[in-house]
Order: structure tokens, then sequence, then C-alpha cells
């Protein structure tokens, strides 16, 4: 038996403490909130990435009375970017969320599906994908999205020849 420690880099800082770029991005993402669909949830997410052509475009979540026909915020953003501008890098993806009591205090997460779906957007560019999470009280920087996914599936595991 091997046992291998898998460790990732996670930073905790105040709004003030980002670029005016990244504190653009996070105003954005906040924004995009208010502009859900989220009906049956009540918890509207914002997405907001930075593209390398300098770009800046929102998403936000959008439910479906049918569940799994919903679609988180981080993807809607992602999928509009690479529809819009196809040939330019995701740089720095910001998430906010808020409910009917107001912005969540600790930062969200991306689920899962976002993880993958990120994951695969910074291998598509072989660049990596910076994310802010932000929260009323602290934001969360993740310099890229393999620090949210470890043991991670990708392209390789497709190739059925070995």
């Amino acid at each position: 038996m091997i046992e291998k420690q898998i460790t990732a880099k996670i930073v905790f800082c105040e709004l003030d403490d980002l670029s005016e770029t990244e504190q653009n991005l996070i105003q954005l993402a906040k924004q995009a909130t208010s502009k859900a669909y989220a009906p049956y949830s009540n918890f509207q997410v914002g997405a907001a990435v930075l593209l390398d052509n300098g770009e800046m475009l929102t998403g936000n979540n959008q439910e479906n009375a049918a569940s799994s026909s919903g679609l988180c915020a981080e993807r809607v953003a992602l999928f509009y970017a690479n529809a819009r501008y196809p040939d330019a890098k995701v740089l720095t993806l910001a998430l906010a969320a808020q409910s009917l009591v107001g912005f969540s205090k600790k930062p969200i997460s991306p689920c899962g599906t976002c993880r993958q779906v990120l994951l695969e957007a910074e291998n598509r560019y072989d660049s990596k994908i910076r994310v802010l999470l932000y929260g009323a009280e602290d934001i969360i920087i993740v310099d890229c999205i393999k620090d949210l996914l470890p043991l991670s599936f990708d392209e390789s595991f497709l190739d059925l020849k070995d």
C-alpha cells in the first residue's frame, strides 16, 4: 500500500486585498445574482468570467421544476463565454450567492458538475482558471480548478488502448 497526500492552495482574503479588476469581477457576479431564475430554492447564484481578451461576461443559475433540467451560474457563464468568444481563454471566474436574507456570509463553492466543466475549460485552453469565491465575511481564492477537484477525470481516461 502506498499513501499519498493531496494538497490544495486556498487563500482567504477580503475584498480590499484583490486587484481592481478582481473586485469588479466580484461586483459583476453579485449583480448577476439578482437576475437569476430561482423560484424553487430562492438561492440566487451569479458568476462572472474574465477572458484573456479583456471581456467580462456573467451568468446566473436557471432553475426548472424538473431540477436536473436547471443550470448553475458557473456553467451558464462559461458556456456563454465559449459561445461568444470561442478562442478566448477564461482567466478568472468569480462566484457569489444570495438568498432571501442577503448575500451568503460564507463563500459558496462550485458543485461537482461545475468543477468538471471548469476543469475541461482549463484543459481545453491549457490555462489555469483563477476562482474567486465571494462571501460577505470573506473571500476564498483558488489558483486553479485542480485544487477544487483532486483526482479529476479528464481526457486521458478515454484512451482505452492502454
